[in-house]
């Protein structure tokens, strides 16, 4: 069953080396990449993503994610390039908690099955296996998308509960 969207797999892809991402966009051409406010764990590379609390001890490194273009564009192609290290393999079993909000009003709030997922957004296989891993992956944006702001959360962990990763775009704001 597919539950999400391509943009909501932004972060489900970039959550397990990164979560595939729904398509956040509506921006006038004159705009300057979309990053977050909060700087205290950013994520490396042309993104607006930040961890959610200190990465050390989560079981993916994400060492960058690019998103080109960025800010992304209605109605055109959204390339996403990440790079990682899993600390461990990632069995089957492991969950994703999904949050997306358009201003205050909760679009998707979900659990989902992180493997089921992948497997069906990224063309990606469970097990992850530990070691590096490389990540591209293509996204076709609608044209309509309302202009506003956007928070997207990715809490990515393991059957018994240990952090993969946990990502966050806050207060993305579309024209």
């Amino acid at each position: 069953m597919k539950l999400i969207s391509p943009a909501t797999a932004l972060l489900v892809l970039l959550a397990p080396l990164t979560v595939s991402a729904r398509s956040l966009p509506l921006l006038a051409p004159e705009q300057s990449p979309i990053k977050t406010a909060d700087k205290n764990f950013p994520v490396d590379g042309d993104n607006p993503l930040t961890y959610c609390s200190d990465p050390s001890n989560n079981i993916l490194e994400i060492q960058s994610v690019d998103l080109s273009p960025n800010p992304p564009q209605p109605g055109e192609t959204l390339s996403i390039k990440a790079k990682g290290i899993f600390h461990e393999r990632v069995e089957r079993g492991a969950k994703v908690l999904l949050q997306v909000k358009y201003g205050l009003i909760r679009l998707i709030n979900q659990e989902a099955d992180l493997c089921e997922q992948l497997e069906n957004n990224v063309d990606l296989e469970c097990p992850l296996e530990e070691g590096p891993m490389t990540f591209t992956k293509q996204v076709d944006l609608p044209r309509e998308i309302p202009p506003g702001k956007y928070s997207v959360l990715a809490d990515v962990y393991t059957e018994d509960k240990r952090k993969i990763t946990c990502l966050e775009a806050n207060d993305i704001i579309f024209h």
